[in-house]
C-alpha cells in the first residue's frame, strides 16, 4: 500500500515538472558538458604523469600544452556547473510555486467539514514546511542525480577505452554498493514520514498556543501547554533521530563498498602496469576513474535518502489536494438575481457525526421581510441550522428552498451572495481598514464604505486610528480591540446590502450603549429585508417577527416575543432567568 501511494505521489511530481522539460534538457545539456570536461581531466592529467615518467626525460614543451588545456577545461566546466545549478534552481522553485498556488487553491474549495476536523497548524505545516522539505530534496535530486548518473556511464566508458579487464572487477563490485543504498533508503521513508506527522502535529500545537496566549495565561495553562509540547517534541526527536541514523549510514556503508572498489582497481592496475600492459600515466588515470566512479554513488544514496523524504513530504501536501472538494452535485440551473427573501425549510435532518443526530424533521416558513430570532441553550443547534442555511453543509435529509429553489440547485456562490453575515468571531485580513469594509463588495466607492462606517458607528473610532481609514489592520485586527473588530464586521455587511442578512451574536463584544445605536442601525437595514438573529441575549429579539426556541436540535416553540411568554413555557424560563429581577 506504502509503494502504491508513492508510486502516485511521484507520479504527480513529474506531473509537475513536465511542465518545465525544456529546463530540464538545458540542465541535462550543461549536466553533460560537465561531466564529460570533468572525466577529460583524468586523461590530461595521466598524459602529464608520462610526460615526466622518467628521471631526466621531462617533456616540458607536451606539460606546458597539456596545462593550458587543463585551465580552459577547468573554467568551461565551472560556467557549465554554475548554468546546470541555475536551471535545476529555477525547476525547483517553480514546481514548489505552482505546488503552493495548487494547495492554497485547493484550501479555498474545500468544505468546511475538513477545515473543522483538521488543525490550521497542521494545513499550514503541508504548505509552508512540508513544500520546503520538498523542494530542498528536488534540488539536491536535480542538482546530483543527473550528473551522478552521467559521471557513473561516462567513466565506465572511459575505462573501457584504457582497459576492459580492469573495468570488469568495478562492474562486478558495483551492484554490492546499489543493494545497500537501496535496504538503507527503504529503511528510512517510514520514519520520515512519522517525522513529517509529529511536525505537523507540533505546528498545530504552536499556532494554537501562540494565537490564544492571553486565553493560556490567563488560565494559568502555561505548565500543561509546555507538557503537551514535550511529549510531540520528544516523539519527533525520536523520529527523527532514527530518520537521521538511518540516512547517516548510507554514504559511510557505501564508502566502505567504494573503497573496495579502488582497492580492487590499484591491486589489478599494479598487475597490469608491473606487466607492462598499463603505463603509469593510464594506471593513475584509472585510479581518477575508479574514485570518480564511485563518488555518485555516495552522492546518489544521500539523494535517494532526500528524496525519500521529499517524496514523504509531497505526499501530505497532495493529500491535502487530493481531499474531495465543495462542488456542486448537479449543475446550477438557472440562478437568482436577487432573492425576495422567503425561505422554506421542509423535514430537515442533519448530523456532523452520522451515529450522533442533532437536527430532526425541523420545518420553518419565512414570508419576505420577516426578522427570525432562533434562541435556546448552547449546543441546540442555532448555529448549525445558519450553516445549513448558507450551504456550509448540505443537510442529510429533507430540503432547503429560497425563492421557491432548492438550494442546492443554486451555486454555492450565487447562493452566497444573496446573504450578508456577521458572527460572533470577527474576521479582518491584514490590508487597511477600508480595505477591510470593501471585502465584501470590491466595486464601492470610498464614500459609500465611510456611509457604512458611519451607520455601523464604526467612524467615530476609525477616524482617531493614526492614519484613519488607511491605518494598516494586523493580521485578525490585533491592533484593535474585539468591538471595534466587530464594528467594522458590521460595517462590511452595510455595505454590501443583501438580500438576507444573519447576524449571529453579531453584538456580542460590544458595550451596551454601542449595541443600542447599532440594534438601530440594523433596524433600518432589515427593514424590509428577511434576517436571521441568533442571540443569547433575549433583550436584543424581542421585536422579531417569529422566534424559534430550539433544544436538542428541534424547535419546541415558535412565535413572537409576547405570544411566547403568554405560553410560560420554556422561552418564558429563558426570558425569565435573564430578566428576573425586572
Amino acid at each position: 500500500m506504502k509503494t502504491d501511494n508513492q508510486k502516485k505521489t511521484i507520479r504527480k511530481i513529474l506531473n509537475y515538472i513536465r511542465k518545465y522539460w525544456w529546463l530540464i534538457l538545458v540542465s541535462l545539456f550543461f549536466a553533460a558538458i560537465t561531466v564529460v570536461l570533468t572525466l577529460y581531466l583524468p586523461i590530461l592529467t595521466g598524459d602529464a604523469v608520462d610526460a615526466m615518467v622518467e628521471e631526466g626525460r621531462v617533456d616540458f614543451r607536451v606539460l606546458k600544452e597539456l596545462l593550458v588545456k587543463m585551465s580552459v577545461i577547468i573554467v568551461i566546466t565551472g560556467i557549465a556547473q554554475w548554468l546546470m545549478n541555475t536551471a535545476n534552481n529555477k525547476i525547483t522553485y517553480m514546481v514548489v510555486r505552482d505546488i503552493r498556488r495548487d494547495a492554497f487553491y485547493k484550501i479555498q474549495r474545500l468544505p468546511l467539514k475538513y477545515l473543522d476536523s483538521h488543525s490550521s497548524g497542521d494545513v499550514v505545516s503541508r504548505i509552508i514546511a512540508d513544500v520546503d522539505q520538498f523542494a530542498d530534496g528536488l534540488l539536491m535530486g536535480f542538482t546530483q542525480a543527473f550528473t551522478g548518473i552521467l559521471t557513473i556511464v561516462g567513466t565506465l566508458f572511459f575505462m573501457l577505452m584504457t582497459n576492459v579487464w580492469i573495468t570488469l572487477v568495478v562492474v562486478l563490485v558495483t551492484p554490492l554498493s546499489l543493494f545497500v543504498a537501496a535496504f538503507i533508503a527503504r529503511k528510512t521513508h517510514s520514519m520520515f514520514q512519522k517525522q513529517s506527522e509529529a511536525r505537523g502535529e507540533q505546528t498545530g500545537l504552536i499556532d494554537e498556543m501562540v494565537g490564544n496566549q492571553q486565553v493560556v495565561q490567563a488560565y494559568s495553562h502555561e505548565e500543561k501547554a509546555l507538557a503537551r509540547f514535550d511529549v510531540i517534541n520528544k516523539r519527533l526527536e525520536k523520529y527523527s533521530l532514527r530518520a537521521t541514523f538511518f540516512s547517516s549510514i548510507t554514504n559511510p556503508a557505501t564508502r566502505f563498498v567504494n573503497n573496495l572498489v579502488y582497492a580492487g582497481v590499484g591491486i589489478s592496475g599494479a598487475f597490469f602496469a608491473i606487466n607492462g600492459y598499463l603505463s603509469i600515466g593510464k594506471l593513475s588515470r584509472f585510479l581518477s576513474y575508479a574514485n570518480q566512479y564511485t563518488k555518485p554513488f555516495n552522492e546518489i544514496s544521500g539523494v535517494l535518502t532526500e528524496l525519500q523524504n521529499a517524496v514523504t513530504c509531497a505526499g501530505r501536501v497532495f493529500a491535502l489536494m487530493d481531499e474531495r472538494e465543495e462542488v456542486e452535485k448537479i449543475p446550477p440551473r438557472e440562478q437568482i438575481g436577487t432573492a425576495t427573501g422567503a425561505m422554506e425549510i421542509e423535514h430537515v435532518d442533519f448530523s456532523y457525526v452520522e451515529d450522533k443526530p442533532l437536527i430532526q424533521d425541523l420545518n420553518l416558513s419565512v414570508k419576505p421581510g420577516q426578522r427570525v430570532a432562533i434562541v435556546g441553550p448552547t449546543g441546540c443547534g442555532k448555529t448549525t441550522i445558519i450553516n445549513l442555511i448558507m450551504r456550509f453543509y448540505d443537510v442529510n435529509r429533507g430540503s432547503i428552498k429560497m425563492d421557491g429553489r432548492d438550494i442546492r440547485d443554486l451555486s454555492r456562490e450565487n447562493l452566497r451572495s444573496q446573504y450578508g453575515m456577521v458572527l460572533q468571531e470577527t474576521w479582518l485580513k491584514d490590508g487597511t481598514v477600508l480595505e477591510n469594509i470593501l471585502f465584501g463588495r470590491k466595486d464601492a466607492s470610498r464614500e459609500e464604505a465611510v456611509e457604512a462606517a458611519k451607520l455601523s458607528h464604526a467612524h467615530s473610532f476609525i477616524k482617531r486610528l493614526p492614519q484613519g481609514y488607511d491605518t494598516i489592520v494586523k493580521e485578525n485586527g490585533e491592533n484593535l480591540s474585539q468591538g471595534q473588530r466587530q464594528l467594522l464586521c458590521i460595517a462590511r455587511v452595510i455595505l454590501c446590502r443583501p438580500s438576507i442578512l444573519i447576524l449571529d451574536e453579531a453584538t456580542s463584544s460590544i458595550d451596551t450603549r454601542t449595541e443600542m445605536q447599532i440594534q438601530s442601525a440594523f433596524q433600518k437595514l432589515m427593514a424590509n429585508r428577511t434576517s436571521f438573529i441568533v442571540a443569547h441575549r433575549l433583550s436584543t429579539i424581542k421585536n422579531a417577527d417569529i422566534i424559534l426556541v430550539m433544544k436538542d436540535g428541534k424547535i419546541i416553540e415558535q412565535g413572537n416575543h409576547e405570544e411566547l411568554l403568554a405560553k410560560k413555557g420554556f422561552y418564558t424560563n429563558l426570558y425569565m432567568s435573564q430578566f428576573a429581577a425586572d
